[in-house]
């Protein structure tokens, strides 16, 4: 019985370790990604939208191709599929829908809509893909749903000149539940740098074509604040927040994964408090106290899913 006891026991400080850093890097990622309404604020007297989207993208390709690059050397080159290609026309469209909520409502509200993610996600997996899903992940999801209203409950608020900008955050969040189940499907025969590089490829690609149609020619900055804040937001947003992700998602189940990006409200709404003014109250503290709650609870345990 001791030596059963003991062996528990280093399972699960293994399985702790092994699951620390990509943790760690979901955290961060979420973030990161937390982040990008502010630089998107600062883009937009001179470039559209989805023309902010497509330079958050195209400006990190270098990077990303270096990443992959080191990342394969002395490997061969890793495998391409049909996932990682579909991860890349996913989150253009989460890309186009998320940069519109952020220009039509406040970052607030728009990112507490786009973190809704991880209710596609589970309904997906469960539904979808016929997998499990514990009693315990439900219960975190529902802590954290909690918390975001909680967090965001102000502008939360019925308001018709908001509504416009809260739907293309509702569906920003579905595409995104599709970039994540995607990701995760393409970790399984590829390493994180090659999956978001060529993943980002196709957004370039499409959201190029999406803002030389739609932006009426706001493509290219003209001055140098502008060219910086799209410089962050590439650096700091996708190449953190998108190339933390896909690490994380290696290691870590999808389900659970999501519900970390809740951690984007409290990011995004603690940056508009400090950089663009919109005020926390002392409730919304309380909403992010029930998001870390929830994460905790559908922490994955050993022997479950």
């Amino acid at each position: 019985m001791a030596t059963l006891t003991r062996d528990r026991m280093l399972s699960q400080a293994r399985m702790g370790q092994h699951a620390a850093v990509p943790f760690l890097a979901l955290v961060l990622g979420a973030l990161a990604m937390g982040l990008s309404p502010v630089f998107v604020r600062w883009a937009a007297p001179e470039v559209g939208a989805f023309a902010s989207a497509f330079w958050r993208v195209a400006l990190a390709l270098p990077i990303l191709y270096g990443w992959m690059r080191w990342e394969e050397a002395g490997t061969g080159r890793g495998r391409t599929g049909a996932p990682a290609l579909l991860a890349g026309l996913a989150f253009a469209g989460d890309l186009v829908f998320w940069h519109l909520a952020i220009l039509a409502t406040t970052v607030a509200n728009a990112t507490f809509f786009a973190t809704t993610a991880p209710v596609f996600v589970v309904l997906a997996t469960w539904l979808l893909l016929r997998r499990r899903v514990g009693p315990a992940t439900f219960a975190g999801l529902a802590l954290c749903l909690l918390g975001g209203a909680v967090l965001l409950g102000q502008s939360l608020a019925v308001s018709p000149d908001r509504l416009p900008g809260d739907a293309a955050g509702l569906v920003t969040a579905v595409f995104f539940a599709a970039y994540f189940l995607f990701v995760a499907a393409a970790r399984k025969e590829a390493g994180a740098g090659r999956v978001v590089f060529v993943s980002s490829c196709v957004t370039a690609a499409v959201l190029l074509l999406v803002s030389l149609v739609l932006d009426g020619g706001r493509l290219w900055p003209q001055s140098r604040e502008v060219w910086t804040a799209l410089l962050l937001l590439a650096l700091v947003s996708h190449v953190g927040g998108q190339g933390l992700l896909a690490v994380a998602l290696g290691r870590l189940p999808a389900v659970f994964s999501s519900l970390v990006i809740f951690l984007e409200a409290l990011a995004a709404a603690a940056a508009g408090w400090v950089l663009l003014g919109e005020a926390l109250t002392v409730p919304q503290f309380a909403g992010g106290a029930l998001i870390l709650s929830g994460i905790w609870v559908a922490r994955p345990r050993e022997g479950r899913p």
